[in-house]
């Protein structure tokens, strides 16, 4: 029998059985895969002895290896020979967010990342919380000990599979002064201000993004932070100058647009897309907030049901706290770069 698959076979001799007879050889097959299961920096000692006092091996061989593997899986199933076989997790869920022909994508990639991102903050020997976090988790909850008592009634009082975070806000008006805060997503929804538009109470069918189906992760990214060259509208904007499409009876006519005012809800000639080429900072979605995750916590049955059983969702969530990788936590807020940002 041959199989065929991605890549490209290789010959080994072996001796098998069967209900249709004895055979002698069969082929191996090895697979080219662009989506990989990432290695943790405690995956061998998490694999032989499982997480103390949070996850036995077994348990850990269930939420980390067995299912990141089927979410990679299907990752490389998805997008397997399409432009987007090479793109990371992080920037299939961005990208697709909001696309519904790709739902199915999203949430895999999303899950990925999420869970890659929930057990590369644990850790088997934690340390302390560094000191430049700690006076952030302070100002921000007047506490650790009030940080750890509202994440974990968050995380516990969840009805339903999920994530939470704790986020660090990067842009704050003048009344607000608290940097760190709590975030549940459920599912395989994601914290990241680019996908925040699949969460919002807004009809996206009628707000113009500037974001396609086809657009590369690096295009997209491009667009986000605004850079001359990436949207529709930046052409036609160096030809015609700042008054193209908004009726300026003041333009010189070599700059006046092929067309003025405004035409539709949503679309290349709407108000909403106009401004969104001329305002890049507006494209993030209504409401949404700038932020940047530093911690997550599963609460999706099969991390915490094998351990702790079906009542033993706090206990799991209390024994997790004790496990956090605070140095990482640390790394991704910046707070101990040069000073408190």
């Amino acid at each position: 029998m041959i199989l065929s698959h991605i890549g490209r076979q290789q010959t080994a001799w072996r001796s098998c059985t069967s209900v249709l007879g004895k055979c002698l050889y069969a082929p191996k097959t090895q697979r080219r895969r662009k989506h990989e299961v990432p290695l943790l920096t405690h995956h061998a000692t998490l694999r032989k002895e499982g997480l103390r006092d949070v996850l036995s091996p077994d348990g850990y061989e269930i939420a980390w290896i067995r299912y990141q593997q089927f979410l990679v899986d299907k990752l490389n199933q998805l997008t397997a020979q399409t432009r987007d076989e090479n793109t990371k997790a992080k920037d299939l869920l961005i990208k697709y967010a909001r696309d519904p022909n790709h739902a199915a994508l999203f949430n895999y990639a999303s899950a990925a990342h999420n869970n890659h991102f929930f057990f590369e903050t644990l850790t088997p020997d934690p340390t302390p919380i560094p000191n430049p976090l700690l006076s952030h988790i302070d100002s921000s909850f007047s506490s650790l000990a009030s940080l750890r008592s509202h994440f974990i009634a968050t995380a516990d009082s969840m009805f339903g599979p999920g994530y939470v975070w704790l986020v660090k806000r990067t842009q704050l008006t003048m009344n607000e002064n608290m940097k760190l805060s709590i975030l549940a997503t459920y599912n395989a929804g994601s914290p990241y201000p680019g996908a925040h538009f699949r969460q919002q109470p807004v009809d996206m069918n009628t707000a113009a993004t500037g974001v396609t189906a086809d657009m590369s992760p690096t295009g997209y990214a491009r667009m986000m932070r605004g850079e001359e060259g990436t949207n529709p509208m930046d052409d036609r904007l160096r030809v015609y100058g700042k008054g193209y499409g908004t009726g300026n009876p003041n333009a010189p006519p070599s700059q006046e647009a092929p067309y003025s005012g405004t035409a539709g809800s949503f679309g290349a000639y709407s108000a909403t897309t106009q401004n969104l080429n001329l305002h890049p900072e507006s494209r993030r979605a209504p409401g949404g907030a700038m932020i940047e995750v530093l911690l997550g916590v599963s609460t999706w049955e099969h991390v915490w049901l094998r351990d702790w059983g079906i009542t033993g969702k706090r206990k799991f969530l209390e024994a997790w706290w004790e496990k956090v990788d605070w140095e990482k936590v640390l790394v991704r807020s910046g707070f101990g770069s040069g000073g408190k940002r």
